[in-house]
């Protein structure tokens, strides 16, 4: 006998409630939104460059000071979520985020570009932890996998983004009156999106609240009373493996970076491109992302995380190394897409498996994954500047495949079982 499951699936969507269904669009556009607006200024970064007067040590040194900001205040998100909930954080959150990117658009100096970077990700660092805690929410009614396509939408916002920022770069248009439009079009939509998510307490829908509960209040659950020493309610063991999802993730958004921070940069000094070419490693890296995502479900249903993540890792390396020894505008385009759709599935995965681990406190291992993300963004730029200012920045980009090759010495934590089979999809 043969289950259809995109069938059954669809019969499992079409059976949830209406106010469910409207939650995950509402949870998709936050995503959609953070993505777009800050990747709108990617493009704009050679001219922000230039402007200031940066080198490329300088810059990377900005960009990798900005991080700390996530860092910090990444660390509260758990708190946050708790006292005011995973929606209203998240959305409260990304109109700020809004609002500080207008300061990095309207930077002259580097000090003052470092500071509204900082600023920047200390907000979007709350609304990433946020939104994905949410998203989980709203995956557990469905009871399949649909935290790919949150990425996906957050991809698709930061293809948006980036043609956006690039044909505004083409046209000329002051880097101050995008900035305001962007503050206003991304903070109206977050503001409107908040009516739309799930309702109650965020440890609603977790399969067992009993030993989370216990976990937050300091008490031991008794499948990991054995455990002993715990930190932030997690045993070590706990504490380890959470740890190797976040160096997952440290490696995935290093690669996602060295496309955002670098693309346009590496495009425009080797190849001597237009402003809107150079904007198109970005957004072929991103664009190759948001496929990667809108797909990955169906992949990861069928495979588990742990195979997409060491396949993916093989087309990232693969890619990137191409186009490093042959480099042209066109070649470098398809390293870019081939790293983005390597690391489509990561954060998705990483966030899934922190937040369904046994023994770690609700909102507890999404913020230390997020929290190992930022870090990861906070030491590859500076390190990526460095090295193009002592050899050139084709050469410093093959850290890129070194990150292919850490994901996949942590990608064994992920899961090997494929959710289509943890949800009662078979094939007979």
């Amino acid at each position: 006998m043969i289950v259809n499951v995109h069938s059954s699936a669809g019969a499992r969507a079409s059976a949830l409630p209406a106010d469910v269904r409207r939650a995950r669009w509402a949870v998709s556009l936050v995503f959609f939104l953070n993505g777009a607006s800050f990747c709108a200024i990617l493009p704009r970064y050679p001219e922000l460059v230039e402007s200031i007067g940066l080198s490329n040590t300088a810059f990377g040194l900005a960009v990798g000071i900005g991080p700390i900001g996530g860092l910090v205040a990444g660390l509260g998100a758990a708190t946050l979520m708790s006292r005011f909930g995973s929606a209203r954080v998240a959305v409260i959150a990304q109109i700020i985020a809004s609002t500080t990117h207008l300061a990095v658009y309207l930077s002259g100096s580097w000090l003052w570009l470092a500071a509204s970077l900082v600023l920047a990700m200390a907000a979007d660092s709350i609304t990433d932890i946020a939104m994905n805690a949410h998203g989980m929410r709203v995956e557990r009614r469905y009871r399949r996998s649909i935290m790919n396509s949150y990425h996906g939408w957050w991809s698709l916002g930061a293809v948006c983004g980036g043609l956006v920022g690039a044909a505004c770069a083409q046209l000329g248009m002051p880097l101050w009156i995008q900035g305001i439009i962007g503050l206003v079009a991304f903070g109206v939509l977050a503001a409107a999106s908040l009516r739309f998510m799930l309702p109650g307490h965020d440890a609603t829908e977790r399969p067992s609240t009993a030993g989370a509960t216990a976990a937050s209040s300091g008490e031991v659950p008794a499948n990991v009373a054995a455990a002993g020493f715990r930190i932030a309610g997690m045993s070590l063991r706990a504490l380890g493996l959470v740890a190797a999802l976040g160096m997952i993730l440290v490696f995935a958004g290093s690669t996602e970076d060295a496309g955002n921070t670098w693309g346009a940069l590496f495009m425009h000094s080797t190849f001597e491109v237009t402003p809107f070419v150079a904007g198109m490693a970005f957004v072929a890296l991103q664009g190759a992302q948001t496929i990667g995502r809108f797909t990955g479900d169906v992949v990861v249903d069928r495979l588990g995380d742990r195979t997409t993540a060491r396949l993916g890792a093989l087309v990232a390396a693969l890619g990137m190394t191409f186009a490093l020894l042959l480099p042209s505008p066109v070649t470098a385009m398809i390293g870019f897409a081939a790293a983005g759709w390597g690391v489509a599935t990561l954060f998705p995965a990483a966030y899934r498996a922190a937040d369904d681990m046994p023994g770690v406190p609700h909102g507890v291992g999404i913020t230390v994954v997020g929290w190992f993300a930022r870090l990861g963004f906070f030491v590859t730029p500076p390190l990526i500047g460095a090295l193009a200012d002592a050899l050139t920045l084709r050469y410093a980009l093959w850290m890129m495949p070194v990150y292919a090759l850490g994901i996949l010495v942590f990608s064994g934590v992920l899961s090997t079982r494929s959710r289509r089979a943890a949800t009662g999809a078979v094939s007979e």
